[in-house]
Order: structure tokens, then sequence, then C-alpha cells
């Protein structure tokens, strides 16, 4: 999802189920895309609303919701073309929209959205470089670089070379792999400080 070129294609590979769910039971009965204008704008604003609202009964959640809908109205009728044009552009503003989303969805409110936004540009109370900054860089930074190159294609490019020569022996290994990592991520969940539960709020 991370290296897709669009809101649109974000969202067909984020969260896929639920994304089928709104399109199978309010989307398309709702009439799709399948009529004029303004009805499908409509159909787009209902649906998001929706999808906003299902994680939460929080006016955060509602324009959460209708901010994906602004974004993929305008690439349908607006920027869409650009954006084919304009690969690495095209990520970036996949990336920074995504971002903002998420600092939307886990804000308690709107205040607090706006104070995460405004420090994620350094426009907050906390200075860019810092003590606890360049402590957390030295301790999760190998694991920010891991997670970053491992929201790219290439670790599956990486694998899908790797199996075609090796065949079952490789099948066998990326299992023992995933149990592995299960195993590791586990560890550092239990390992680690207070972890609320992310819809502890729905």
């Amino acid at each position: 999802p991370y290296t897709s070129r669009s809101i649109t294609e974000f969202w067909r590979r984020w969260h896929i189920t639920l994304g089928g769910w709104f399109r199978d039971y309010v989307y398309i009965p709702l009439g799709g895309s399948r009529l004029k204008r303004g009805r499908w704008f409509f159909n787009m604003l209902a649906v998001w609303t929706l999808t906003g609202l299902w994680h939460g009964a929080s006016w955060t959640f509602a324009v959460w919701g209708l901010l994906y809908a602004a974004l993929m109205i305008g690439e349908k009728w607006l920027w869409g073309g650009w954006l084919k044009k304009h690969s690495v552009s095209a990520r970036l503003y996949t990336l920074l929209f995504v971002t903002l989303g998420f600092v939307l969805f886990q804000a308690e409110s709107f205040s607090q959205a706006g104070s995460d936004l405004m420090a994620l540009f350094g426009m907050g109370n906390n200075p860019a470089v810092s003590t606890e900054a360049v402590y957390c860089l030295r301790s999760y930074g190998w694991l920010l670089f891991v997670s970053a190159v491992g929201c790219t294609p290439l670790p599956h490019r990486l694998w899908e070379k790797m199996t075609s020569r090796g065949g079952r022996l490789w099948a066998a290994g990326e299992t023992l792999l995933l149990a592995g990592l299960l195993l590791l991520v586990t560890a550092y969940l239990v390992d680690g400080s207070f972890n609320p539960f992310l819809y502890f709020r729905f």
C-alpha cells in the first residue's frame, strides 16, 4: 500500500475486507459510479462518512472519511491524470495524505489533531533535535530503516528470485521466517511499555 501512486490505489490495497464490504453493501446498492456526477459525489461522501463512523462515533473519524472521499473525487475528476504521469510525485503525494490521515485518525479531538499536525511540521513546542530524539534514533533507527525497506516491493522481488531457484526448501524456509518474525514482534510488544489496544475507543 505504501508504494501506491494515488489514494484510490492505496485504498484498494489497504484494509481490503472492509473496503469490499462497503463496496458490496453500501456503494453498489446506492448506485455505484453509474450515475450522474452529483449523485456519484453523494455516494462517495456517504460511503466514506460511514467508513469513518465505522471506526468510532466521533467527528474526527467522520472528517477522516470525508478527507479520503474528497481526495478520491479529486483524483477522479481533477488531478488523477497528472498523478499517472509523475510516478515519484504521486508516491510522495500518497504518503503525505496517508500520514495526515493517520494523524487525524488517532486524535481524540480536532484540537489534538491540530497540535499534532503542527508538531509534525516542526511548529510545535518540541525542538526538531533533542536528547530524546537522538536516543530514539540510535535505539530504533535500524528498525525504522528495515520497516521503510519492508514497505517497498524489494523484499518480495528478492524472495521471488530466491524461491524460483530453491523450490520446496525455500517454501519451508518462508514458514520458519514468518514464524520467527511473529515471535520477534510479539516479544517487542511484551517487552515494551504500556500498549493500549488500538480500537479501545471504538
